[in-house]
């Protein structure tokens, strides 16, 4: 079994490959793969970069190339509920794109065409083994809608709107992408994200004050995670 883990920044990815034994390391396009275990499991590691685009090449890539058994999306997110403040951890149940809009056409805000459907349901497995271990941890942790653009939220008027859209729980800028590239390649997927900010006007201080530390609880999440999965 391969489990194939992709962050978007170096930061949400350092303490995983740090874990990892055997380690070699491929480039494909500007993006380098990982290959090692960790424990009995191999793991194939992606920074990926920010944003949908390089989250769907990269996601394209690993599963073409190196074939995981399933693919987590780990990283930090804008909470978008009171239930969930900075240091808890998001985990997803479904994806969303807030800013695919094709309504002009009497398309539903988000509908993602080709697949036409607006949410992208993630793995309930894996998501339920997440939420799982985040509890365990004595980590507070929410299950739901998880929302993605290419856009940082720092207003709470659009923080606003995708929760009153989406029903979102969560911000972040890659995970649907790869979500959608996993739907579409009928490979397993889940997304954690531990939050850095409010997704409001404050998210713009918060996030470099607690960058460091989200990123911290989310590889601590997927270390456990690992050591779990089978």
């Amino acid at each position: 079994m391969k489990l194939g883990i992709i962050a978007a920044m170096k930061i949400e990815a350092e303490l995983i490959e740090a874990a990892m034994t055997n380690v070699t390391r491929e480039t494909c396009g500007s993006i380098e793969y990982c290959l090692g275990k960790i424990g009995n499991t191999d793991i194939v590691l992606a920074v990926c970069g920010i944003g949908k685009v390089f989250a769907a090449i990269c996601a394209q890539t690993m599963i073409v190339k190196y074939a995981p058994d399933a693919v987590i999306n780990t990283g930090v997110g804008g909470t978008l509920t009171k239930k969930l403040s900075v240091g808890d951890v998001a985990v997803s149940s479904a994806m969303v794109q807030h800013d695919m809009d094709t309504s002009a056409l009497g398309d539903p805000v988000g509908l993602i065409s080709c697949i036409n459907i607006v949410e992208i349901p993630a793995d309930a497995a894996l998501a339920g083994k997440i939420s799982a271990i985040v509890r365990g941890m004595g980590i507070n942790t929410v299950t739901g809608t998880i929302a993605t653009g290419d856009q940082f939220i720092g207003s709470q008027a659009v923080k606003d709107r995708i929760v009153n859209t989406f029903g979102a729980i969560a911000c972040e800028m890659e995970g649907a992408a790869i979500g959608q590239v996993c739907f579409v390649n009928k490979v397993p997927y889940g997304i954690l994200r531990a939050i850095s900010d409010g997704g409001d006007e404050q998210a713009f201080a918060d996030y470099p004050t607690f960058l460091a530390a989200a990123a911290k609880t989310a590889t601590e999440v997927m270390l456990r995670f690992v050591e779990n999965w089978r």
